[in-house]
């Protein structure tokens, strides 16, 4: 049995988390951290978790989680808050999987453009990109593992196979998404979140300069093995929960929708949550909404030689809470599906 503490537990990501692990036989919440709702019962602000978990948030240290004799630590804080209780949680002898975006990316100038000043900017270069379906061997025996933002686990899943296998050219790649408002979590009064103002609208936001943005261009650099920047642009719409991603990028002469249907299959033949849609098919944010999949659809435009991928996963789940329940379950050498096989949620 695996001993874990989680500090941010009050937030979307951190209930999730904690709904997900409590399905989980090998693992054992030892501990609960938050700020604003110290003292609070976590199933009095969740009541979906009642008579599930007896449990009260405490203070945002790494102290009480090792005194619970907690071996990892999940922090779900948000970006620079917690980046000085994961140094410490390491120095502990923790092992940590970081929800922020602190430790995602390697170049530290990136993190403070998008962000602000790193504090511990020597810890980039140790921390693993958490998103199995790419760095499944580096994040087994790793003591930091950052959890990917939302937005690129979903365009990520849809171009890594066509990227890697040099389908499309690494030049006018383009990315559209579309968020449901818990994205933007359970505290966030920004007056766009507002039923009346985002009910029966949609909205494009932070065009062309989201702070995803390197997240994805990284990871496919990677993959490409050349410098690549996409046009990234995200949308708000109506809905609680979900991602539907759309990416565009030209095919190379000659490439045909069968091929790039094989290049996909295979690339994920052994992929246990993510799923190539059938010809013709194309994914809805229902079909994966409260599971750990992703589902993607794929297009050749014959005319204008554009290949078009649609991806679709919940936010909260494979875009997060689920993507590091992924993670956790290779670090603690459980079956990687473990707690996350249920499907989605239907109607």
């Amino acid at each position: 049995m695996t001993k874990i503490g989680i500090l941010g537990a009050a937030g979307y990501g951190g209930a999730e988390l904690i709904r997900l692990l409590l399905g989980h036989s090998e693992v054992e919440i030892v501990y609960l951290g938050g700020h604003t709702t110290v003292g609070e019962q976590i199933a009095e602000l969740y009541p979906n978790l009642a008579g599930k978990i007896d449990m009260v948030i405490g203070e945002s240290a790494v102290p009480p989680v090792v005194e619970r004799g907690a071996e990892v630590l999940c922090s779900a804080l948000p970006h620079k808050v917690g980046a000085d209780i994961v140094a410490e949680a390491l120095d502990s002898g923790l092992k940590v999987i970081d929800f922020s975006a602190d430790f995602r990316l390697k170049d530290v100038a990136q993190y403070e453009k998008y962000y602000q000043h790193h504090p511990h900017p020597e810890m980039l270069a140790e921390a693993v990109y958490g998103l199995p379906e790419l760095h499944r061997e580096e994040i087994i025996p790793a003591r930091l593992v950052a959890a990917p933002g939302c937005f690129p686990t979903g365009a990520i899943l849809a171009l890594a196979p066509a990227v890697e296998a040099g389908l499309i050219g690494t030049d006018g790649i383009i990315v559209d998404s579309k968020t449901g408002v818990s994205g933007a979590g359970r505290t966030n009064l920004d007056l766009a979140f507002h039923f009346p103002e985002i009910n029966e609208s949609l909205k494009a936001y932070k065009v062309a300069e989201h702070r995803h943005t390197p997240e994805i261009d990284q990871e496919l650099s990677l993959l490409s093995g050349q410098p690549l920047q996409v046009t990234f642009v995200p949308h708000l719409i109506p809905v609680t929960r979900g991602i539907l991603t759309t990416a565009y990028g030209r095919l190379h002469e000659g490439i045909s929708e069968s091929q790039v249907r094989d290049v996909y299959e295979q690339f994920y033949a052994n992929e246990p949550f993510v799923i190539v849609m059938a010809p013709g098919e194309q994914p809805t944010t229902k079909q994966v909404s409260g599971s750990n999949n992703c589902h993607i659809g794929l297009v050749v435009a014959e005319k204008t030689g554009q290949l078009i991928v649609t991806s679709v996963v919940d936010n909260l789940i494979k875009g997060l809470s689920g993507s590091v329940l992924q993670c956790l379950n290779l670090m603690i050498d459980c079956a990687e599906t473990t707690a996350l096989e249920a499907p989605a949620l239907w109607p």
